[in-house]
């Protein structure tokens, strides 16, 4: 079952932008952006819209937090997206012994030269893929924030900028507590998305056994037949469209409102910052842009609310002890907040 509030695989048709110098090139960055989906379906079955949400990110130069049980394929989802991506992807294992300059780099002294030279850690790619960031100390967490938020990593008074696109793609295991560290507010509010990876449906886990029947091998992504659809420099203009889709003030002040009412809400004790705001603006523009449209809408805006905020909420202690969630919360919000025509 793929998250509801993201959206699916299928993407509508629209107008395209009638000042737009140059329509036909954008059709073919949106239509190689959705042929992503495509190659990563060769390898992950059921997760249409955990894909969506990955891209979504991608456009908006966001960064993605993975939550599902052991054995959803998560890892070889982000796996197969930078392989379709053609992007080079390293992936880190937190463990409670990982210290930060094994994410970041750190200086080594060499001995023939009798310098210290600064050795680059596994954040230097393009897709980081952070397994189980829940597992190490906030300490660690933290060593990617600078990365994630500046996109540089600074050590000893250097700054080095980090590879363009840039991704951090994190998991983390929402039923096992013991051995794990929560992450920082700090942390987790520079994810744009945090987006749930469940178990399939049904059909869907008969065609992974399929598949797994015919000889796939999860560590084989070339055997799967993935291929690199786009290049770098497609992503770059990707990025740059995406950016440009225009939004009216209405719908400025409808993100403004549903952000307000969050803090307003009884069951919540710290509602979204106006950095969330600027977040599902970036997201919603990212959704319009691959769905054709020119400027966003309050649609938009409704699909991407939930993925976009329900990390950033803090209930209060008695909401939490009556099983209230913040998912619950949201679409709460969206059904008390006017919309604007």
């Amino acid at each position: 079952m793929t998250d509801p509030t993201v959206p699916d695989a299928t993407v509508p048709d629209a107008p395209v932008d009638p000042v737009d110098p140059h329509p036909a090139s954008r059709d073919a960055l949106r239509e190689g952006m959705n042929r992503v989906r495509l190659e990563v379906g060769k390898a992950v079955v059921g997760q249409d819209g955990v894909v969506t949400g990955l891209l979504i990110a991608l456009l908006a130069r966001g960064h993605v937090l993975l939550e599902g049980v052991p054995g959803v394929a998560k890892t070889l989802l982000v796996r197969a997206f930078s392989r379709a991506l053609g992007l080079d992807t390293k992936r880190i294992q937190f463990t409670p012994d990982l210290m930060p300059g094994d994410v970041s780099g750190s200086l080594v002294y060499d001995a023939r030269t009798g310098e210290f030279e600064f050795r680059e850690g596994p954040v230097f790619t393009n897709v980081v893929l952070a397994d189980e960031i829940n597992r190490t100390p906030p300490k660690t967490q933290a060593a990617l924030l600078e990365a994630m938020e500046e996109r540089q990593v600074s050590t000893d008074g250097v700054t080095r900028p980090l590879p363009d696109p840039f991704l951090v793609a994190a998991t983390q295991n929402p039923i096992e507590h013991e051995g794990t560290y929560t992450l920082p507010e700090a942390q987790l509010d520079r994810f744009l998305l945090k987006l749930i990876v469940d178990i399939p449906v049904r059909d869907a886990e008969i065609d992974v056994l399929r598949r797994h029947a015919a000889g796939f091998s999860p560590g084989d992504l070339s055997g799967a037949g993935i291929e690199a659809v786009i290049t770098a420099d497609d992503i770059h203009a990707a990025q740059r469209a995406a950016a440009s889709v225009t939004v009216t003030d209405d719908v400025l002040a409808y993100v403004v409102d549903l952000a307000r009412a969050t803090r307003q809400s009884p069951s919540v004790q710290l509602g979204v910052s106006p950095r969330a705001s600027t977040a599902l603006l970036a997201a919603a523009k990212a959704w319009a842009w691959l769905g054709g449209y020119p400027a966003i809408t309050p649609d938009h805006v409704q699909t991407m609310l939930v993925p976009v905020w329900r990390h950033r909420i803090r209930l209060r202690p008695e909401a939490e002890i009556e099983g209230v969630s913040v998912d619950a919360i949201l679409r709460s919000v969206l059904q008390q907040t006017r919309v604007p025509i």
